[in-house]
């Protein structure tokens, strides 16, 4: 039965269907799978499959978008139940999100911000078309842990680099800069210096924790 229930929640995102999304993600809670689980292997497998098909060219921006709304609906049934849980935890830590200046996409950021957030981590979400500086500054302003930063145009990528470059020259040198975006690579991450990067949503709220555990050891 789980597993029907996941399989659907991750056939609704990958066809974005938000009315579906949201009644599946209800028949999650009413079948006590753990909220995380319908998340990770549900919703947050169906955004990685189209994610992975627009990297590839097989689907548009258009469908990219419809789904991301999809979980987005899906995450919004599923939240309160994982907040409602952790009222009394601690927080995982504080994470400044946005996309590069140059850049007006959102939907794989907030999708990721979203992620983080059921995950325990505190996030203030920057929007769109944010300059180097502002980065730096916001996570001063905040205290914040990691600075993740979204590109999803090649041509805005080096807006990453100039992130990372600000964090150093405002001496942040407890904060982490992790790096997303679907012309994104491991290998652009270590070349530029970011502490971490993440392909999917669901890797980037890993990548997260471990940069967490890092900077407490």
């Amino acid at each position: 039965m789980s597993s029907e229930i996941l399989e659907e929640l991750r056939n609704a995102v990958v066809e974005g269907d938000s009315e579906r999304a949201r009644e599946a993600a209800q028949k999650a809670i009413d079948a006590n799978i753990p909220p995380l689980d319908a998340i990770s292997k549900g919703l947050g497998a169906g955004v990685k499959e189209i994610g992975d098909k627009f990297g590839a060219g097989e689907v548009f921006l258009v469908e990219l978008i419809v789904a991301g709304k999809a979980m987005k609906d899906g995450m919004s049934v599923l939240l309160p139940v994982i907040q409602a849980a952790k009222t009394k935890m601690e927080s995982a830590g504080k994470v400044v999100m946005g996309t590069v200046e140059g850049d007006i996409h959102s939907i794989g950021k907030d999708i990721v911000s979203t992620l983080l957030e059921a995950n325990g981590f505190e996030v203030i979400n920057m929007g769109e078309d944010v300059p180097a500086k502002v980065f730096a500054e916001a996570a001063k302003e905040h205290k914040a842990d990691i600075i993740g930063v979204s590109a999803l145009l090649t041509s805005s990528m080096p807006k990453q680099r100039e992130v990372v470059q600000a964090v150093e020259d405002a001496g942040l040198v407890n904060v982490k800069v992790m790096i997303g975006g679907a012309p994104t690579t491991k290998e652009w991450a270590e070349k530029i210096g970011a502490d971490g990067w993440a392909g999917d949503a669901i890797t980037a709220a890993k990548t997260a924790k471990e940069l967490m555990a890092a900077k407490r050891t």
